[in-house]
């Protein structure tokens, strides 16, 4: 058997909980082999960021060679891309090597509400990667600046997520985590369907890295042949899963991480794992 192979392209987070270390830990979870391109490191625990320092654009293409130059990559899930430079070496790699598919997370703020993503970046993004993604999954801020609102203002999620598709991706699914109430919905918009996938919203403030989780899950699942639907489906199952097992961690201070590995640890703990 040949492993299915996720790549995820993002910054790492020093507090284990976002990031390219949420990825691999998702990748794994879920029965994917990963590997990664580091496109900027982050000084960062569960109380916030202190520090960026991006990795030079060449490196990242150095990276990206070195990956596909060797490895059968089946999925590409994106993640912080900071600066205009580094989403240009990114779109120049993917368009190289054509990847079969893409998940894109338009990362721009921290769960702490620190930037991730420099303004001038919006429209790199906007007119290299988007076009390019089999999914994207912005969250309903990140959908508002995409699409030129008012960061604050309120929008209309599946006239959103049609305007969002007519930019050019496969794809989006539009989380609706922001909007409160006793259920989280998220919106799945392919170009012809609408679909509502709605979980039991979950009381806890550990909920660092959610959406880099949710997008390496599906990503994780569509490199192992799973449908589009499909794979959004079961990975907002895992994620309300993670969620859900978070606080048994008991990691950091402030908002700590969903808890990747709830089932693995589960095992173990009830003697049934190796």
């Amino acid at each position: 058997m040949t492993a299915a192979i996720a790549l995820t392209i993002a910054g790492s987070d020093s507090g284990g909980g976002a990031g390219i270390q949420a990825d691999l830990k998702t990748f794994s979870a879920l029965g994917a082999y990963g590997c990664s391109v580091i496109t900027a490191l982050t000084a960062q625990n569960t109380q916030g960021v202190t520090g960026i320092m991006d990795v030079p654009p060449e490196f990242v293409s150095q990276q990206i060679a070195a990956v596909f130059d060797d490895l059968a990559v089946d999925a590409v899930k994106i993640g912080m891309l900071s600066r205009p430079e580094t989403i240009e070496a990114v779109a120049a790699g993917l368009r190289k090597y054509a990847p079969k598919h893409i998940v894109l997370d338009p990362v721009m703020v921290a769960k702490s509400g620190d930037a991730l993503l420099q303004p001038d970046a919006v429209e790199s993004l906007k007119t290299q990667l988007l076009p390019m993604a089999t999914l994207i999954t912005p969250n309903l801020p990140e959908a508002v600046v995409l699409l030129g609102g008012d960061p604050g203002g309120r929008i209309d999620m599946d006239a959103a997520a049609r305007d969002l598709h007519a930019m050019g991706p496969g794809a989006v699914l539009l989380k609706g985590g922001h909007l409160g109430g006793g259920e989280s919905t998220d919106v799945l918009f392919d170009g012809v369907d609408m679909v509502r996938l709605t979980a039991k919203r979950i009381q806890t403030r550990n909920t660092h890295g959610t959406g880099c989780t949710l997008s390496s899950a599906i990503a994780a699942l569509l490199a192992q042949g799973l449908s589009l639907g499909d794979a959004v489906a079961r990975a907002k199952t895992y994620v309300s899963a993670a969620i859900a097992h978070a606080d048994e961690l008991g990691v950091g201070q402030g908002q700590g991480p969903v808890h990747h590995f709830h089932d693995f640890w589960t095992q173990l703990e009830t003697g049934r794992g190796p």
